[in-house]
């Protein structure tokens, strides 16, 4: 597994990052259509829990082989890989059922193993260079107010602080719960999904950009370069 995954600036086209998708990829498709989305140019990038509670979710794997398609690990993703690991057993799977899990349990062992095996090769974070600055993505959160820290944390670091760490990104509702607008320093802006909004809203340089497309909200994208969202909504701070 690569904890940070790193992309150099894409001179052909645009990148835009969308929040938690759950299994609902024809809606996601109808969002990149209004923004004219261009696969042959353009990059889209997911802050994770691609899967669960939604009727698409094994559709997943179509789309991380898209070549302008990249993803990090959220916490839906990460129970998938921890309940398989443990067999599916205990409180690990049926964490992972009663939070939208059941598609995955109803397949084949090794159709099982085929889609951990997707989730577990995904990165913590990603960071994109844009000609703006550097942006960063995790699914929840930055544990830190410092990006650097936390990439060093999550590519140095080993055993219980690595996972300490990682858990963090993936799960954390601290920043937005606590209406924290310290921002992230070492970044010109970091995007997260897991905690919906009703409009994106931006903690310092924080940005919660989960709209609820999967539960009858609307998926935002959200341009990396000129931190413009789409559809078009006047931000607020929470």
């Amino acid at each position: 597994m690569t904890q940070v995954q790193r992309f150099t600036i894409n001179t052909a086209g645009r990148d835009f990052a969308v929040g938690d998708i759950h299994g609902h990829f024809t809606k996601l498709q109808a969002a990149l259509d209004a923004v004219g989305f261009n696969p042959v140019t353009d990059r889209l990038f997911s802050v994770g829990d691609m899967v669960d509670r939604g009727p698409e979710s094994a559709d997943v794997d179509v789309w991380l082989a898209k070549p302008w398609f990249f993803a990090i690990q959220g916490n839906h993703e990460q129970m998938a890989v921890d309940a398989h690991r443990l067999n599916h057993k205990g409180q690990a799977s049926y964490m992972h059922m009663i939070n939208g899990g059941t598609w995955l349990y109803g397949r084949s062992t090794a159709e099982q193993a085929f889609y951990v095996a997707l989730f577990a090769d995904l990165p913590i974070a990603i960071e994109v260079m844009t000609p703006a600055g550097l942006v960063g993505i995790v699914h929840a959160d930055c544990p830190f107010d410092d990006w650097g820290r936390m990439l060093g944390a999550l590519e140095r670091e080993q055993g219980a602080m690595q996972r300490s760490v990682q858990t963090t990104c993936q799960w954390s509702r601290t920043r937005i719960s606590n209406g924290n607008r310290n921002g992230v320093s070492g970044v010109r802006a970091v995007i997260v999904g897991h905690t919906v909004v009703s409009q994106p809203a931006v903690l310092g340089n924080v940005y919660h950009i989960d709209t609820g497309g999967w539960m009858g909200g609307h998926f935002t994208l959200i341009d990396l370069a000129t931190l413009e969202c789409f559809p078009p909504v006047s931000t607020s701070s929470t």
